[in-house]
């Protein structure tokens, strides 16, 4: 039903040779453990039975197999996300749900020839990695309808997260940061933190009636010390500083973990290592 459309853009291609491996390894943290944010979302959501709905990065496919309860068996959801590796897993995950109204089709949603055909186009945790934001969110506005809505999830500021901001700070005593040649997956987590700068690119991009809630809540980081400690230097701020640093990093890896240790057994509690977070829910309109 859905044409595939093939990237290879860098950073498309860092996230399949580097990050899914990783994510899909701490699938408990970045489905479970972001649980408070998404369902945060869903309660400002305002789908209704027969809906059809676009979940840009769906990742894993949670969300959009969420949404195919919500919008019932008259509506549908399309989950598109550049990693295959994440789609196996959401379309396997779908099946043993029973939910048959929900599609995943790997593609680049910055080029992705879409029709405007969706009542919401919603993106958890994906819109900051876009290579062009503008070009991208400009993009997810040809898949609404007249008056279709989209709902952006993204991280404010480092300093509003201290999950992202303590492992960094602590892996900076240790090794330096990543140079200008480093591999990245795009801009980065915090890149749509800043709401003038936010707002401007949803207005070139066509949008109207934009509004932004901010949304702070615990995060679960982790089973244990160690889980989190495996976690933190192995995606996000910290375990970009110690991915780059290679071998470095190596060396210097049992004065992390010990200093590590000492900063999250401050946040271990009876479900897993706690710290706060903080996000924007942005919603905007296709004006009719």
């Amino acid at each position: 039903m859905f044409e595939e459309v093939e990237s290879t853009e860098t950073f498309v291609d860092f996230w399949n040779d580097v990050l899914v491996p990783k994510f899909v390894r701490f699938r408990h943290i970045l489905v479970e453990g972001l649980s408070k944010h998404s369902e945060a979302a869903y309660e400002v959501i305002g789908l209704s039975p027969g809906d059809n709905v676009m979940d840009v990065g769906c990742g894993f496919g949670d969300t959009a197999i969420q949404m195919s309860r919500m919008v019932g068996p008259n509506g549908r959801v399309l989950g598109i996300d550049c990693c295959e590796g994440f789609l196996k897993l959401a379309r396997e995950d779908a099946s043993k749900a029973g939910v048959s109204n929900v599609g995943f089709v790997e593609g680049d949603v910055q080029v992705y020839p879409f029709k405007p055909e969706f009542d919401l186009c919603f993106a958890r945790f994906g819109a900051m990695f876009f290579e062009n934001p503008v070009a991208g969110l400009r993009n997810m506005r040809t898949s609404l309808k007249p008056g279709g809505r989209t709902m952006l999830m993204v991280w404010r500021t480092i300093e509003d997260n201290p999950w992202f901001r303590l492992p960094k700070e602590i892996v900076l005593k240790y090794l330096p940061p990543p140079g200008d040649g480093a591999r990245t997956c795009g801009p980065g987590p915090f890149s749509m933190a800043n709401q003038e700068m936010v707002t401007k690119q949803l207005e070139i991009a066509g949008y109207s009636n934009i509004d932004f809630q901010r949304v702070d809540a615990p995060v679960m980081v982790g089973n244990d010390i160690d889980d989190a400690i495996a976690f933190q230097l192995a995606l996000g701020p910290a375990g970009e500083v110690y991915r780059e640093a290679g071998d470095e990093a190596e060396a210097r890896k049992d004065e992390i973990y010990t200093a590590m240790s000492e900063t999250l057994s401050e946040y271990l509690t009876d479900e897993g290592v706690v710290l706060m977070s903080s996000s924007w829910n942005i919603t905007a309109t296709n004006p009719a």
